[in-house]
């Protein structure tokens, strides 16, 4: 697609992730919208809002050029949905939603079924399940024994995979489980198995008990939901011990501080906290949503020093941007509308943090940092306040304000008006850091079409860089091989204590720049505190203990390396390469006398594809034919070939799900769409075919386990290859803007 002229502030990076995800197609795939007309689009949807309030026409047009002013100029950007939907026939403009789960097969289906609506709008869902009685209990209607709240969890996540195969913005759920449940130890262990829960962050509530009992190193109480009745105790020193470890091992469950949350919940009259949306930074209440924004800090620096005044603009704007968002939304359920429009709550953030600090020539890792960051997010919290109130004398309070804990004091239009969120995707469009987190990597490879691989720099380094005369390509490379320039002895000390990265900082100072954010935010923070490879479940136990300390609201932690997919992100690991054995050369399996197997038609952009797979007697996959109904040449050559590199792995012992992973989303310029969602390619039809068949129970060829997200989300990306981070409870690729939270 051409972009005009306005189209200027977007790096390439940005134009790829706009078109790719946010920019309005036809119903055969080709965009139809560029970036301005994107803006454009919801510039005016979201000020339309204020007709409804008495403000003149012109009032709302001046009003429009504000919104798509801050946008263009990537200083404010809303949250997926709302740049997804504003303007359009679905309209879903919500990132964040909580949904109920009580103690009844009814609640909980109807929960599903809220959760899939959700999804399929392009939200998250978070739940609690610490109402449901625990495995073994007594189901009072039928006299029978109750399966527990893991196993409910199963089907949220089945659900969830099969919404999302359709969608354009994967759902992700956050799963929480009080302490003291009966079932906890079977939630912390949940996800030893990585094929399980793959849809899903867990998190254990924990108590300001159970921390007390921790520090104590006393037993503590279980209760049964269902009775409220004491049924057992465990050493709470334990189960701490036992979430570490297993957060060490594979970085969850994460911990939320459950009563802290609490503490600070603006309306406790109407309903407790239980739980938190996918990434953990939104706290809310059963059919709450939340929609959020992020201020982009790099653009708030002006001679050396932050920019004030200029903060000051772009805060009042996006508040009422925000604000009018709750107003237009078309919710998916009406209970959420109702709920969402008694509390009005917003989630105002930034990103570009690491950027305004190298700006200021501060240290990420440094005492002057801490103190910035609660200048700023001080600054940010009173002027949002002072807006909503202004709103509140404008349009009146929110209706659950008599309720709250405003009541009598400041008027204000929202409950809630900040929110540190995770910026995946939207940090890549503004050519910006990810939400507070440092720099991910000073330089990396980009993955591009046809296998192409380029050197991508942080712009900032590469301008001190040449001006300071010590910039070459071969140093960048170098750079790029492990994202840090910490080691770097021909680059000056005062540019190496400024361009630290992620890995560069201890986890005691993740925690320490979360907590200084914490202080003056309403909701909650979204940040990784990333551990190197050789870390022990004692720094994980330091930093959860920490957190508690000062005042944080939650933690999530990554080891790296520490998953069993991780592959090389930046460029070499941190974690010593293991001797290999000398490989034997492998002899692919005769084929049998007889064999069995099912064909499939899949439709393709290059004509219909007739996928045949068989098994041998054992019921393992041995082999993969294609045929090209009437269609000649390249196309039916092409699929020919890969079939038989398809059976020659089958037959090598390869797992299918490596071979699916390979193929599919392969894309070419004639893609269509089927019953079974869109077909991207010859190749992409073939893999599909061959997961469809792989659905049916196939064993595979024994030597992995059959996962559904295939190295989704841990290292190499899916959709480029390229390098992938974990930032802010998401894993972002920043080649292409693929995110998982969840």
């Amino acid at each position: 697609m051409h972009y005009s002229a306005a189209s200027s502030n977007f790096a390439p990076n940005a134009l790829q992730v706009l078109q790719k995800r946010y920019l309005k197609k036809n119903e055969e795939g080709i965009v139809v919208e560029g970036p301005e007309e994107l803006f454009r689009r919801i510039a005016k949807t979201i000020a339309s809002a204020d007709l409804k309030y008495g403000r003149i026409e012109s009032d709302v047009i001046a009003l429009e050029e504000e919104f798509y002013s801050i946008m263009t100029s990537l200083e404010f950007l809303p949250n997926s949905p709302t740049l997804m939907n504003a303007g359009r026939r679905l309209g879903q403009l919500s990132a964040c939603f909580v949904l109920p789960i009580e103690d009844s097969m009814e609640s909980i289906f109807d929960a599903v079924k809220h959760t899939a609506i959700i999804h399929k709008s392009g939200g998250g869902t978070g739940f609690s399940f610490s109402n449901l009685r625990p495995n073994g209990d007594i189901v009072g209607s039928t006299k029978g024994i109750s399966s527990g709240p893991v196993s409910f969890m199963t089907v949220f996540d089945t659900a969830t995979e099969a919404v999302k195969q359709g969608g354009t913005r994967r759902g992700a759920n956050m799963g929480i489980l009080r302490v003291d449940h009966p079932d906890i130890l079977d939630f912390i262990t949940a996800k030893d198995n990585n094929s399980r829960f793959n849809n899903f962050n867990i998190s254990v509530a924990l108590t300001d008990d159970f921390m007390n009992a921790v520090k104590a190193d006393t037993d503590y109480k279980l209760l049964n939901p269902r009775t409220g009745e004491v049924v057992n105790t465990l050493k709470a020193r334990e189960i701490f011990d036992l979430i570490v470890n297993h957060a060490w091992k594979n970085g969850e469950p994460g911990i939320v501080f459950i009563d802290r949350i609490n503490e600070s919940n603006p309306t406790p009259h109407i309903g407790q906290i239980d739980s938190t949306n996918p990434c953990g930074e939104q706290p809310l209440l059963p059919y709450e949503s939340c929609n959020l924004g992020s201020i982009n800090l790099a653009k708030m620096v002006s001679d050396g020093a932050v920019d004030f005044q200029k903060l000051r603009r772009v805060v009042h704007t996006a508040v009422r941007f925000l604000d009018n968002v709750i107003d237009l939304n078309k919710y998916p359920i009406k209970t959420i509308e109702d709920m969402t429009h008694a509390n009005r709550k917003i989630g105002l953030g930034v990103m570009g943090w690491a950027d305004l600090l190298i700006q200021l020539g501060i240290p990420y890792n440094s005492d002057r940092a801490i103190q910035c960051a609660e200048e700023v997010m001080e600054f940010i919290q009173k002027e949002g306040k002072k807006t909503s109130s202004i709103l509140a004398e404008e349009r009146g309070v929110f209706p659950n304000y008599q309720r709250s804990i405003y009541d009598n004091k400041i008027k204000q239009r929202n409950a809630t008006v900040s929110t540190i969120a995770p910026t995946g995707t939207l940090s890549i469009i503004a050519g910006c850091s990810s939400g507070i987190e440092p720099l991910f990597a000073v330089s990396y490879v980009k993955n591009v079409l046809e296998g192409t691989k380029l050197i991508e720099v942080n712009p900032y380094f590469e301008k001190i860089a040449k001006d300071r005369g010590f910039w070459s390509r071969e140093l960048m490379e170098r750079i790029a091989e492990t994202g840090s320039i910490h080691d770097m002895n021909e680059i000056p000390e005062d540019i190496k204590s400024l361009f630290v990265t992620a890995h560069d900082i201890s986890p005691m100072e993740h925690i320490a720049m979360q907590a200084a954010f914490q202080k003056y935010v309403d909701n909650a923070v979204s940040k990784t505190v990333n551990f190197s490879h050789d870390a022990t479940t004692k720094d994980v136990e330091d930093v959860y203990l920490f957190a508690y300390q000062l005042g944080c609201k939650g933690v999530t932690v990554y080891r790296d390396g520490s998953r069993d997919e991780q592959v090389l992100t930046t460029g070499k690991t941190t974690k010593e390469t293991e001797t290999v054995p000398a490989q034997t050369k492998i002899i692919p399996r005769k084929r049998p006398e007889s064999i069995v197997g099912e064909t499939r038609h899949m439709k393709t952009g290059c004509g219909n594809i007739y996928v045949t797979v068989n098994e041998d007697g054992d019921g393992q996959l041995f082999e993969l034919f294609t045929h090209m109904g009437k269609a000649g040449g390249c196309a039916a050559s092409q699929a020919e070939a890969i079939g038989r590199l398809v059976s020659l792995s089958l037959r090598s012992n390869i797992e299918p799900d490596e071979i699916i992973n390979q193929l599919k989303g392969i894309t070419c310029h004639n893609q269509t769409w089927t019953n079974g969602g869109k077909i991207t390619s010859c190749s992409d039809a073939i893999a599909k075919a061959l997961e469809r068949f792989m659905q049916r129970g196939s064993k595979g060829n024994g030597n992995g386990s059959q996962k559904q997200n295939i190295v989704m989300f841990i290292g190499a990306c899916p959709e480029c290859g390229g390098a992938v981070e974990h930032e802010g409870g998401c894993a972002v690729c920043h080649s292409c803007g693929f995110t998982k939270c969840g």
